[in-house]
């Protein structure tokens, strides 16, 4: 079961049931696919904190991004 927890851009953030080793929520960061219209796992969150840090900082989720999305620009 999955449920969305915020979407924003390209990105969601989704709580994916729970992790069996440590009975915690398993939290991902998905993106949708141009072509297929389809999100995927682009990162699977270590914990709550780090999730909800991602979900307050654009930046953040951009940098987590393994497609090279510029992050932290520096505009001047």
């Amino acid at each position: 079961m999955t449920k969305v927890l915020l979407e924003r851009e390209e990105y969601r953030f989704v709580e994916k049931g729970i992790i069996e080793l440590n009975n915690k929520p398993d939290y991902r960061l998905q993106k949708k696919d141009y072509y297929t219209k389809r999100w995927n796992d682009i990162y699977l969150f270590d914990n709550q904190m780090q999730c909800l840090t991602a979900m307050e900082d654009v930046n953040y989720t951009r940098w987590l991004d393994s497609e090279g999305v510029p992050a932290y620009r520096k505009y001047t």
